[in-house]
């Protein structure tokens, strides 16, 4: 889903130039990116459709087996990979999954889905990137979607069919860019390298399927403030048409719904996605409260559909497997699924990740439920949680501690990265060193680890000095574990933390999938 700030827009698909529709390059068309908008909701229907089957009965027969398709899980070099999720103080453990839409057009059907005949058989793009993560308890569930054309840096990747490697992105490019460096296993990659996440499964999904999947769980009832035509004179607009109120869409209408700019609040990306959101968490509704798909023949012929047109990853290869992590996804209350956006700035016409998308990525990561409802931890529970990695013994855990005293009023305080790789020696860290170039401003006090084999140590020097797990995070900046002494303790030897803001920033943009008063407000222009 491309989604921008609020109150700003990107060009539509159909004002972009040929080369902007193909991620940077090839000879992509105005259709090809229409197209294109369609498949951005294309792994979120997979995945609701889990959430609203699960209940359904074992309708998954042997033969379906034979459909999947599976490819590997992370195909990124070691260093570049999340650190695996460690189980809570009651021994469970979060699952986290990568939804990844494809517009490939591989087949007859997809070629039919897609059209932009020309590309046929050419590279895919990953026009779909949406996080599931599963809290350990099983009591809640965070979203957090990826704009396509997020800027930033790719991983090196090796293609385990061909051995073809694929190196390391030199500029930032186009998230979307990375199923085409050797598949899913390089999208999965590229997100562990951004966030630290460890992701445990991908469910990959192609045009295929998705329409006759819509069709099969019927209608879902969406809400706008005023009879709304999304149609400009110069030929913009889905063709959505719908009068105040709530209306039951499905089919072409719920494509039109699914892909309406024009129409919707301020007419940005934003305002798309905003609309997105709330179709899935009606249909999640909608399947929970009703038997729309307790028949078999039409469950089995869903089934059948998307068996042929998912790709998953090992772990997830067989229909069983499917099935046992549907029964995990039920667990989880309609009222604890909060659905989100990673919050994102522009650069040009394209977007990054912005500081409050490091913060929802660390709520992630330490497993803080993103509506807020989570009981508070201990300190004494975070900490435990947070070093479950094995360290190393103190006096081989080398450290160089930098000075980030500087503020915009305040000069740096001389010898503050001396004073406190002093109190790491008397710890006992011994390798400890003082970094003697010009003294930085961070705002708050940072321990950056390089790669995943380091995070264990790092936290362990955190602990050492009471700096909190949220402090600690990983970085290709650095090439050792590096305490950025900030402004936040420019004297003293007692590190004093700051109240962690365990709250969801307001830019992710986050829908409750039980709030059943959502209701797209029409820009006044496109009423009728």
């Amino acid at each position: 889903m491309s989604l921008t700030p609020q109150g700003q827009g990107t060009p539509s698909d159909q004002e972009l130039s040929d080369q902007e529709l193909n991620g940077g390059g090839g000879n992509g068309t105005k259709k090809a990116g229409r197209s294109r908008r369609v498949l951005r909701w294309s792994a979120t229907v997979m995945a609701v459709v889990i959430l609203g089957t699960a209940g359904a009965g074992y309708l998954y027969y042997r033969h379906l087996n034979g459909n999947i398709h599976k490819d590997a899980l992370n195909i990124g070099d070691e260093k570049d990979r999340a650190a695996g999720t460690k189980a809570n103080a009651a021994g469970q453990t979060a699952l986290n999954i990568l939804l990844i839409g494809s517009d490939a057009r591989d087949t007859e059907e997809n070629q039919k889905l897609g059209g932009a005949k020309e590309t046929f058989g050419g590279t895919p793009l990953a026009d779909v990137q949406m996080l599931l993560h599963v809290s350990a308890d099983r009591s809640n569930m965070s979203v957090v979607s990826m704009p396509r054309d997020t800027l930033l840096d790719i991983p090196k990747c090796t293609d385990p069919d061909t051995g073809k490697v694929y190196s390391a992105s030199t500029t930032t490019v186009m998230t979307n860019q990375s199923l085409g460096r050797g598949g899913p296993g390089c999208t999965v990659a590229t997100w562990e390298k951004l966030t630290d996440i460890h992701i445990d499964h991908f469910m990959m999904i192609d045009f295929s399927g998705v329409v006759s999947m819509a069709d099969a769980i019927g209608g879902v009832p969406v809400c706008v403030s005023a009879n709304v035509w999304s149609h400009t004179s110069t030929g913009h607009g889905s063709g959505l048409k719908l009068k105040e109120g709530t209306t039951s869409v499905k089919g072409k209408q719920a494509l039109q719904w699914l892909r309406t700019r024009y129409g919707f609040e301020d007419g940005s990306d934003l305002a798309r996605a905003k609309a997105q959101h709330m179709y899935m968490n009606s249909m999640v509704r909608e399947l929970r409260a009703s038997a729309k798909l307790t028949n078999p023949t039409k469950l089995q012929s869903l089934a059948e559909a998307a068996t042929k047109a998912i790709t998953v990853d090992d772990g997830l290869g067989t229909i069983t497997k499917m099935y046992d992590l549907a029964e995990e996804l039920k667990k989880v209350p309609t009222d604890r699924i909060t659905m989100t956006t990673m919050p994102n700035e522009y650069v040009g016409a394209r977007v990054k990740p912005t500081a409050d998308a490091t913060k929802l990525f660390r709520m992630v990561r330490e497993d803080i439920a993103l509506d807020g409802k989570d009981k508070k931890k201990t300190a004494a529970t975070a900490t435990a949680e947070a070093t479950a990695d094995p360290a190393a013994a103190d006096d081989q855990i080398a450290v160089q501690v930098r000075n980030g005293t500087a503020t915009d009023a305040l000069a740096p305080v001389p010898g503050r990265a001396k004073a406190v790789t002093e109190l790491l020696t008397g710890k006992g860290f011994t390798e400890a060193k003082a970094d003697t170039s010009a003294a930085t401003a961070e705002a708050t006090t940072l321990i950056r680890y390089p790669s995943a084999d380091l995070k264990g140590d790092a936290e362990q020097v955190a602990k050492s000095l009471g700096i909190p797990a949220s402090a600690v995070e990983k970085s290709t900046a650095v090439s050792g574990i590096t305490l950025v002494v900030g402004a936040d303790w420019r004297s003293g030897t007692t590190y004093k933390a700051p109240a962690d803001e365990d709250k969801t920033p307001d830019t992710a943009q986050a829908i409750n999938a039980s709030d059943t008063s959502q209701c797209m407000q029409v820009n006044p222009a496109y009423t009728w």
